[in-house]
C-alpha cells in the first residue's frame, strides 16, 4: 500500500506543475510573467500551484455584451456623434497635427468612438474633488451611478454615505459599485452601511476562497460617478479621507481625478452599466440612465475601457502608440511603475530619439515590494536617458500622461503589470490643448518639489539594497 501511495504521489508531484505550466503557456501573453509562474511552479510545485490558481489565472469571459440588447435602452452610441479623423486635424494646432496617429490608434483600438463637445476641469485631491462630487449628488434629480476601488467607513465616507442616502430619499436612482477586495480596506465595511440606509450597493466578484478563485485578481480599481447621465467624475481617487489633505495631515494621499459634462460622459455611463450588470445581472435602463447628452464645451475626449477580458491589453497598446508618437515631450506621474519591456523599451527609445522623458514617482511607496521592485528599474531606464524626479510626502497616487502639450491622459491606471494585465482599469485621453497645458501645469509643480535622481546615484547605493531591489524584481509578474 505504501508503494502504490509513493507512486500516486510522485505520479501528482510531476502531472499537477505540467498541467499548470501547459496552462500558463497557453494562456500568458507575457513571456516574463510566462517563464516566472513556470519557475516557480516547478521551483516550489504545492505552493507555485496555490498561488497560480489564486493570482495567475486573470482571463475571464463577461456578459457584458448583452448589456444593451434591450429596446428600453438604446445605445449609447446611438446618441452621440463620433468626431472625425480629419476634424481633428483642424482642431490640433499645427506643430500637433502628428497627434492625430494617437487618435486613430486608440480608435482601432478601443473601439470606442472621439468624443467632440465636452466641458473639463481638473480636481486636485479630495480637499477639490470630494466637495464637488458631493454638490452633484446633491443635484441628482433622477440617477446616480457611483464605482470605486475603496469605499472607506471613515469621515469622508460617511459624507458620501450621508448624500447617497438624501437622493435615494429624494427618489433618485442610486447604484453604488464597490470592489470586494477594496471594501475590506476598513471595518466595518461600508457596504453593510450603505444597505442599512437603503442605498443599492453591490461588490464586484466577491468569490475570494471558493471554486472561482481565479477572480482573486479580477478586481475592479476603476473610479467613476455619474449624475443624471451627465455629469461625469473619474481620476485616480477612492472614497477615502486621506485624500482630504488639509483635514488628514498624518495620513494624507495626493490624488487627481477630473469632471467632465458632454457627450464623452455616456462612455463613463456605458463601463459602470456594463460593470453593474457583471456584478448584479441588473440592466440599467431609460432616459434616467442614458439621457442624450449635449455638447457643453470644446474639450476632444475618449473614454478607454480597459481589463483582463475583450478589452485586454488596449491601454498599453495606447500607452506605446503614443510614446511612439510624440516629438518634444512626454511627462508621466505615476505611484507604482514597473515597466514590462515592451514599456521600458518605448520610454528609452523615445528618450534616446531626443524626446524629453520625465517620470514623476513618490520618493517613498507605500508598498514596500512595489517600491523595490520599481527601484530596481530605474537604473536601467535612466541609463536610456530617461529623467526620474521624486516627490516627497504626501504620498502622491495621481495617474497623469501628457505627450508635446498636445494629448494627455488621466485615469485610475498606474504603470505596472496589475493595472496593464489584471485590473478593471478606466482612463479618458483627451486632445484639448488648455485641458493638456492644466495637467501639465499639474506636473510642473510636482517638478517644482522634486528632486532629480541619476543613474550614478542608483548604481552607488549599498550592494544590499541592490540586491533587495533587484531580487524583488524577479516578483513583478506578479504584484
Amino acid at each position: 500500500m505504501l508503494d502504490v501511495w509513493t507512486v500516486m504521489l510522485g505520479a501528482l508531484a510531476i502531472v499537477v506543475p505540467a498541467a499548470t505550466s501547459i496552462h500558463v503557456v497557453l494562456t500568458k501573453r507575457n513571456s516574463s510573467s510566462a517563464i516566472a509562474w513556470v519557475g516557480l511552479v516547478w521551483l516550489a510545485p504545492a505552493l507555485g500551484v496555490l498561488l497560480y490558481l489564486l493570482l495567475g489565472i486573470n482571463r475571464v469571459q463577461r456578459r457584458a455584451q448583452a448589456i444593451r440588447g434591450d429596446e428600453a435602452s438604446p445605445d449609447l452610441m446611438d446618441q452621440v456623434t463620433p468626431l472625425p479623423a480629419a476634424a481633428l486635424e483642424g482642431i490640433l494646432a499645427p506643430r500637433n497635427i502628428h497627434l492625430a496617429s494617437i487618435a486613430r490608434l486608440a480608435g482601432r483600438v478601443s473601439g470606442r468612438p472621439l468624443l467632440a463637445g465636452n466641458e473639463a476641469r481638473i480636481l486636485v485631491n479630495g480637499d477639490e474633488a470630494f466637495p464637488a462630487m458631493l454638490e452633484a449628488i446633491d443635484g441628482a434629480q433622477e440617477t446616480v451611478s457611483l464605482c470605486t476601488y475603496i469605499f472607506d467607513h471613515d469621515p469622508s465616507g460617511l459624507r458620501f454615505r450621508d448624500a447617497l442616502a438624501r437622493a435615494v430619499d429624494r427618489g433618485v436612482e442610486v447604484r453604488v459599485l464597490i470592489d470586494a477586495v477594496g471594501a475590506r480596506y476598513s471595518r466595518p465595511s461600508m457596504v453593510g452601511e450603505l444597505r442599512r440606509v437603503g442605498i443599492p450597493v453591490a461588490r464586484f466578484h466577491p468569490e475570494l476562497l471558493t471554486w472561482r478563485m481565479p477572480y482573486f485578481n479580477l478586481r475592479n480599481h476603476r473610479k467613476i460617478l455619474v449624475v443624471d447621465g451627465r455629469i461625469g467624475f473619474t481620476g485616480g481617487m477612492n472614497i477615502r479621507h486621506g485624500h482630504v489633505v488639509a483635514e488628514a495631515p498624518s495620513r494624507a494621499i495626493r490624488d487627481l481625478h477630473v469632471r467632465m459634462e458632454g457627450p464623452v460622459v455616456a462612455e463613463f455611463q456605458e463601463v459602470f452599466a456594463e460593470d453593474w450588470y457583471t456584478a448584479t445581472g441588473e440592466r440599467l435602463r431609460g432616459e434616467g440612465w442614458f439621457p442624450v447628452v449635449l455638447e457643453r464645451g470644446d474639450v476632444v475626449a475618449r473614454g478607454i475601457f480597459d481589463g483582463p477580458d475583450i478589452n485586454y491589453g488596449k491601454l498599453q497598446t495606447i500607452l506605446l502608440g503614443a510614446l511612439a508618437t510624440a516629438e518634444r515631450t512626454v511627462r508621466v506621474v505615476t505611484p507604482y511603475f514597473i515597466p514590462d519591456p515592451s514599456i521600458q523599451d518605448a520610454l528609452g527609445v523615445a528618450a534616446m530619439r531626443g524626446v524629453e522623458v520625465e517620470v514623476y514617482l513618490p520618493e517613498k511607496g507605500n508598498l514596500a515590494l512595489v517600491q523595490w521592485a520599481s527601484q530596481a528599474y530605474w537604473a536601467s531606464v535612466l541609463e536610456q536617458d530617461v529623467r526620474i524626479f521624486l516627490t516627497g510626502p504626501p504620498f502622491d497616487h495621481s495617474k497623469v500622461m501628457t505627450v508635446d502639450g498636445g494629448w494627455g491622459l488621466v485615469g485610475s491606471a498606474n504603470w505596472d503589470p496589475r493595472s496593464l494585465e489584471l485590473n478593471f482599469e478606466f482612463n479618458v485621453e483627451s486632445y484639448d490643448p488648455d485641458f493638456v497645458e492644466a495637467l501639465d501645469t499639474f506636473v510642473d509643480e510636482r517638478r517644482a518639489e522634486g528632486r532629480e535622481i541619476s543613474a550614478e546615484e542608483m548604481r552607488a547605493r549599498p550592494f544590499l539594497h541592490r540586491l533587495r531591489d533587484d531580487t524583488t524584481r524577479l516578483l513583478s509578474p506578479l504584484l
